[in-house]
């Protein structure tokens, strides 16, 4: 059996695990190695882990990635060029293995990797796709501004999506973030809205996927009983109900339960 965790789901810090009978994965490391392996409690620790996959080199993602690479001695898979900017920030060590991600199907460790862009402000901002030996697909997908028909191909057919849900409109526009932080969130380089992530659901339902994490809410702008409902109006509208045709659940930023498929 499939797991997937997402460890830590925020502006604040994100980290996901997968696991197959090949072993483990890890996606981002943007907390501290302690909090990494307090989290990592929830699937027995992190002696499976064989690699690690970063999306982008926002702190948020990487801050941990330097002592995690210290302590586990795992390779990174990245865009090249967020293992660019990784490796001008000093977040490897002298001998770490970069394995460089892209749209073609790679085996590391026995589990298919591939890599999709977003439209982020981070150079080589991606999302993945995970292909496990079990015949299962999981894909993650944060930090995007917009939803782009290349992210849509690869992330269709997925068993489990982690997708950002990232804030309501009105309660950004009326919350505390000075007005530049606002423009970048609301821009195609920021991240997605309640109302697009839920305008994507119907067809990755209808195509095939059928458990949705919504990940990377905003901790001042959303709340997680609002993405959800507005998620469950979206799946409604096409005669869906949660738990009967689909499963799901909001990752919370820390803490979050194991996903079995």
């Amino acid at each position: 059996m499939a797991k997937f965790c997402p460890f830590f789901s925020s502006s604040e810090g994100n980290s996901s695990y997968i696991e197959c009978r090949e072993g483990a994965i890890l996606v981002d490391a943007g907390v501290s190695f302690k909090k990494l392996l307090a989290a990592a409690r929830a699937v027995g620790g992190l002696e499976r882990v064989r690699a690690v996959a970063i999306t982008h080199t926002h702190n948020d993602h990487t801050v941990g990635l330097h002592p995690l690479l210290a302590k586990l001695k795992i390779p990174v898979i990245a865009t090249e060029q967020t293992a660019s900017v990784l490796a001008q920030e000093n977040k490897f060590l002298p001998d770490t293995k970069v394995i460089i991600a892209n749209e073609d199907k790679q085996d590391v460790f026995g589990i298919e990797i591939k890599s999709f862009s977003t439209s982020h402000d981070a150079e080589g901002s991606c999302g993945y796709s995970f292909y496990l030996p079990e015949g299962k697909k999981i894909s993650v997908c944060t930090d995007l501004g917009v939803v782009t028909d290349s992210v849509r191909a690869a992330i269709e057919k997925s068993d489990l999506l982690l997708f950002e849900s990232n804030h309501d409109i009105e309660m950004l526009k009326k919350g505390p973030y000075p007005p530049h932080l606002k423009v970048r969130i609301l821009s195609d380089n920021g991240h997605i809205s309640n109302n697009a992530c839920s305008a994507e659901l119907g067809s990755l339902l209808q195509k095939g996927t059928t458990r949705f994490i919504l990940g990377h809410l905003s901790q001042h702008n959303n709340i997680p009983m609002l993405a959800k409902k507005t998620a469950e109006a979206a799946l409604i509208d096409i005669g869906a109900e949660n738990e009967k045709d689909y499963k799901l659940s909001i990752a919370a930023p820390f803490g979050n339960g194991v996903s079995i498929i």
